[in-house]
């Protein structure tokens, strides 16, 4: 038998770890406990605000300066683009279009859905964002060896004429990641020139300057981003849309919903057969049709830095890279994960978080220290709209 004292310290143990146990039990849980909480294929976990340590009556003033920040372009995507590019050269579209639904969005901490509004099931054009799979498609070729170095010149890959002399033969797989190519020729029907001219400068002399070495300069063309899906293609050797889906969206559980719509005329003949190359964005129509719940679970892939549960499915490294400024524009990365180096683009986020960012505005934002990811689609692109929604959003984290 215990002496007395014995037994009144025993006693005292397990008050304390009763104690304890109930205050876990009560708490929200924890961000370390939850980092590697997943969705299942067919499931979300959904959890109240409170339960994630968020206060809901914040939240929703973030989804509601959402709705009256809605994007002033018409839903009519094809009209959109008409009137977006019509000072463009060459600006006809060569994929699909279609309408676009109202200001939808999730709200994700600690892997569960703690919010959704608007209809994060329909399947949108997502543009741009097209850009951050087609880098990731690169991403997961050179971590199957099928890319030997980054900074080795695209030519060393792929034949015939993109790549075959003087400027473009130096071109290499980080010039085309990073956009900083400078790329000189045509693509699709689509001259480099033709994409985003200056508005100052008459389209005879733009077409005439002298192209900057590559690596020196930062330009967002659509030709170029092109290019580099095209270039993927001749290493993969098969349909990108394919790969995609087997080595990512398969492996995180998204859907069979969303499509990756290339144009009618970019149709290359690989090994014998008809491939159709994909776009990196909408801006000719095309590109990522997608659900917000999709858009979501790249974000959380990308958020744990390339793995999903167990499975690393792409490379740390890889994403360090992604995550890496550009020399000429330390905002941007890789194509196309946004950097909030300088916090300039979002003042009220801190300098690591970063975001998928596609026309419209669709937004996918991942934020590291807060364990968070939104989907935002469909939010006025222009001006601080986008900051005005983030400051909301982590102004609703208590802790």
């Amino acid at each position: 038998m215990l002496p007395s004292c014995a037994m009144s310290m025993t006693r005292r143990l397990f008050q304390t770890r009763y104690l304890w146990l109930l205050l876990a039990l009560a708490l929200p849980l924890s961000a370390a406990e939850l980092t590697d909480n997943f969705p299942s294929r067919f499931a979300w976990q959904r959890r109240a605000p409170e339960a994630v340590g968020m206060d809901a009556a914040k939240l929703d003033e973030a989804v509601t300066f959402h709705r009256s920040h809605e994007s002033k372009s018409p839903r009519d995507l094809r009209k959109t683009h008409d009137l977006t590019f019509a000072r463009e050269a060459y600006g006809e579209p060569l994929g699909p279009f279609q309408e676009r639904g109202g200001p939808s969005g999730l709200i994700i901490r600690h892997g569960s859905i703690v919010l959704e509004w608007g209809e994060p099931e329909r399947v949108d054009m997502t543009f741009s964002v097209t850009k951050s799979f087609l880098s990731t498609v690169v991403g997961v070729a050179y971590d199957h060896g099928l890319i030997h170095d980054l900074n080795d010149p695209v030519k060393n890959y792929v034949g015939g004429e993109h790549f075959a002399d003087g400027h473009n033969s130096r071109i290499t797989w980080d010039h085309l990641l990073r956009q900083t190519s400078d790329w000189e020729g045509t693509l699709w029907g689509k001259p480099d020139w033709a994409d985003r001219p200056p508005k100052d400068v008459p389209f005879a002399e733009y077409m005439r300057r002298v192209h900057g070495e590559p690596g020196a300069t930062w330009k967002y063309n659509d030709v170029r981003v092109n290019l580099l899906a095209f270039a993927a293609l001749q290493v993969w050797r098969r349909p990108l849309p394919q790969v995609l889906r087997e080595y990512v969206m398969d492996p995180i559980d998204a859907s069979n919903t969303w499509r990756w719509h290339g144009y009618d005329n970019s149709w290359v003949n690989v090994d014998g057969v008809m491939v159709q190359s994909v776009p990196g964005g909408g801006h000719w129509g095309g590109g990522m049709f997608i659900n917000a719940y999709d858009m979501a679970r790249f974000g959380l892939l990308t958020l744990h830095r390339g793995r999903w549960n167990n499975r690393q499915i792409l490379s740390e490294q890889w994403v360090k890279w992604a995550l890496t400024p550009t020399g000429p524009n330390p905002e941007y990365g890789f194509m196309n994960w946004f950097l909030n180096t300088g916090q300039k683009a979002l003042p009220s986020a801190p300098a690591n978080v970063f975001y998928h960012l596609g026309n419209g505005a669709n937004v996918i934002y991942v934020d590291p220290d807060l364990d968070l990811v939104a989907v935002v689609r469909w939010i006025d692109p222009a001006g601080p709209a986008l900051d005005g929604f983030v400051s909301r959003l982590r102004a609703s984290v208590r802790q």
